[in-house]
C-alpha cells in the first residue's frame, strides 16, 4: 500500500544524496528546511527502519545535544504529513518510524518478541476482504499483527 505522497522519498538515482533530494521535494511542497529536520532525515537513512521516537532523538541529540525531544516530534508529525515517513504500533511497545518508500506490514511473536517485515501485498486479501465486507479500508503498515513465530509455536506445540 503506497501513501499517496509517498513520491516524496529518494529516487532510485545513486548519484543524488537521498536526503538532500527529500529535502528538495520538501521545499517544493513548502516545507521547511531546518538543521534539527536534516540530522533527523539522515538518521531515518542511515541507520535503518523502526526506531523510536526516543531513539531516533538520541541519536540527533548526539550530533546536536540542544534539540529538544518536542522537536524531534513535530518533525516526525511533520514528515509524516508530507508522506516522508509512516509509524507503525509493533505490539505494546511504543510507535516506530520508518521511510514511507519501505512499505510493509509488520509480525510480531507475542511470545518472544520477534519481529518480522511482511512485504507490501501480504495484507492485500484482508485489506481487500475488509473494503468489501464492511467498507473498511485498512492501512497494514499502521500496525502489527500478533502471533507465535515459527519457533515459539514449535514449543507450544511441542508441549501440549
Amino acid at each position: 500500500m503506497r501513501s499517496p505522497a509517498s513520491d516524496i522519498g529518494p529516487e532510485a538515482n545513486p548519484d543524488v544524496d537521498p536526503v538532500e533530494e527529500v529535502l528538495h521535494r520538501l521545499r517544493e511542497r513548502g516545507g521547511r528546511i531546518t538543521t534539527s529536520r536534516r540530522i533527523l532525515l539522515r538518521c531515518l537513512f542511515e541507520k535503518g527502519p523502526h526506531r523510536t521516537a526516543e531513539e531516533l532523538a538520541a541519536e540527533v541529540q548526539s550530533v546536536a545535544p540542544d534539540v529538544h525531544l518536542s522537536t524531534i516530534y513535530r518533525n516526525l508529525d511533520e514528515l509524516e504529513r508530507l508522506g516522508v515517513i509512516v509509524h507503525a504500533h509493533l505490539g505494546h511497545g511504543p510507535a516506530t518510524y520508518h521511510l514511507a518508500t519501505e512499505t510493509h506490514g509488520h509480525l510480531v511473536c507475542e511470545m518472544c518478541g520477534g519481529e518480522m517485515e511482511a512485504p507490501e501485498g501480504f495484507f492485500r486479501d484482508l485489506t481487500a476482504a475488509a473494503q468489501r465486507e464492511y467498507g473498511f479500508v485498512i492501512d497494514p503498515r499502521h500496525f502489527a499483527m500478533l502471533g507465535r513465530c515459527a519457533a515459539c509455536a514449535e514449543a507450544v506445540e511441542a508441549t501440549s
